[in-house]
């Protein structure tokens, strides 16, 4: 049976490793430090790990930026200070590291564009 699955390819770390990519990086929207607990999590090989995240693109505090901007609309409301600490906590929590992730709260509540 495991025969059978390892030639189906079914029993692949690499291949995994790869969907967890697109997933997180896709529809979940998360910063590389939640990219490698998922990793680590479903206990890939350190190798495969790091092989994984050397492949990720360049490009986190874009998407950090894209996802603050999307979540401050419903910041309106708030005090500047309160919704920066929290845009930068929902930014923190989907794993993009400290300065990315203030960065991007900043600029998303300032309304910059670019």
């Amino acid at each position: 049976m495991i025969a059978a699955f390892l030639d189906n390819g079914y029993l692949d770390d690499s291949r995994l490793a790869e969907q967890l990519l697109d997933g997180a990086l896709g529809r979940k929207a998360q910063g590389a430090t939640a990219v490698a607990q998922t990793l680590v999590r479903r206990g890939l090989d350190r190798e495969v790990i790091d092989i994984a995240l050397a492949s990720l693109p360049d490009d986190e505090a874009e998407r950090a930026l894209e996802f603050a901007r999307q979540r401050a609309r419903g910041m309106s409301g708030l005090d500047h200070d309160v919704a920066l600490r929290r845009l930068h906590g929902q930014l923190a929590r989907r794993g993009f590291r400290g300065a990315v992730a203030l960065d991007a709260a900043r600029q998303a509540l300032a309304g910059d564009e670019d």
